[in-house]
């Protein structure tokens, strides 16, 4: 089946009692066994372990990544928990992209680093970097590409080589442009990480994470970390995503679309310094963008003439647009990471990574263009 066929169809069977084209949420804890012989002949016990409606969602989400099998999470952090708690032990090292989420960020130096485990946060921009950053000790190479909210690209497959001449897994963070734009197993990469939340449910519907494995062996690892630490998706938001993901190509393509024509407004802008997005000319990684995935994505960046205090009247002035702390959904949010989502990061740490505090992200929805635009000129006239 291709991408489209598989969004709506892979993973899910109509039900054999009553014929009902949805599946149904087995929201039930435990689950009848037939005989003490019998016991998890039917694959299921007690739902922190499995659960048929979340296996209905990580059927198809292995079936979109074209992987061997997925574990679904209750939130995406709790997905990279489940990755680093699978793969790192105390004195162990980790590489991790130098721009990624506030939340992983802030996993990794104070949660991760009090057990004894070294974090060295790259530029994976630069394979040369990553490369001498590996010691005898590295145990996992995590990436976010495109990274939040900067949007620097790392190169995968360049990544993928030098984690397994190192004998490591390469995990990436696909949230951002999913299995719909960006095909990580064909790139080398071992996990892709979702954060469900975002463009895969689409509808600010849900709180969930999934770690999609390249082999077996791999998502044996993550699925015995996700029973032990009982970090299990539910049964309502795994029905939920089911049915956000059967548009997700088509919100998607659209969004994009949208995102470029905010973006290309915003690069006019007198009142604007700085404009990043990926599908523009301007954008320093434009072309590994191009050739990496099939689209760019719906989320960009800009500065405000001004700084600070120009972008925080620039917030407070939009009206369609809405200030929160998400993306993905079909409503066009707009986000001030130094406040939000990377607020758990150092003002130093986010000097050096070029995270500054007139940044600007803005999550591009299902809106008409032309209205997304009208109101961010009208906020721009009011700075």
């Amino acid at each position: 089946m291709r991408f489209r066929t598989k969004q709506v169809h892979a993973g899910v069977d109509p039900d054999p009692t009553t014929g009902a084209i949805l599946p149904p949420i087995h929201q039930s804890t435990t689950f009848v066994q037939p005989s003490v012989d019998d016991y998890l002949a039917s694959g299921y016990s007690y739902s922190r372990s499995a659960n048929p409606t979340v296996s209905a969602w990580e059927r198809k989400i292995t079936a979109l990544e074209g992987g061997a099998d997925a574990a679904a999470f209750a939130s995406g952090m709790a997905a990279i928990n489940a990755v680093f708690m699978a793969f790192l032990n105390a004195g162990d090292h980790a590489i991790v992209s130098d721009v990624a989420y506030g939340g992983t960020y802030r996993l990794a130096t104070q949660v991760y680093a009090r057990f004894g485990v070294d974090f060295t946060f790259a530029n994976t921009a630069d394979p040369a970097a990553v490369a001498s950053a590996v010691t005898d000790r590295t145990s996992l190479i995590l990436t976010e590409t495109p990274a939040n909210p900067t949007l620097k690209y790392t190169d995968l497959t360049a990544i993928s080589e030098i984690a397994r001449d190192s004998g490591v897994p390469h995990a990436v963070d696909n949230t951002f442009l999913t299995p719909y734009y960006q095909h990580v197993f064909d790139l080398g990469v071992d996990l892709s990480v979702h954060s469900t939340t975002k463009y895969l449910d689409g509808h600010n519907a849900t709180v969930g994470g999934s770690v999609v494995s390249r082999t077996d062996i791999l998502h044996e690892q993550v699925a015995f970390v996700r029973n032990a630490a009982g970090s299990i998706m539910s049964p309502q938001v795994a029905w939920l995503t089911l049915q956000g993901v059967k548009t997700l190509a088509e919100r998607m393509d659209r969004q994009s679309e949208n995102a470029l024509l905010i973006a290309r407004f915003l690069e006019e802008h007198p009142k604007v310094d700085t404009v990043c997005y990926p599908g523009l000319e301007s954008f320093p990684q434009h072309d590994l963008a191009k050739r990496q995935a099939t689209g760019f994505g719906a989320m960009l960046w800009f500065d405000v003439h001004g700084g600070l205090p120009a972008g925080k009247r620039f917030m407070d002035s939009v009206g369609l647009w809405t200030l929160a702390e998400n993306l993905g959904s079909v409503e066009s949010l707009v986000t001030h990471p130094v406040t939000m989502t990377h607020a758990a990061v150092s003002p130093d740490e986010r000097a050096r990574v070029g995270i500054t505090d007139g940044l600007v992200r803005l999550s591009v929805g299902l809106e008409d263009a032309e209205d997304l635009i009208e109101d961010l000129a009208q906020a721009l006239d009011n700075v």
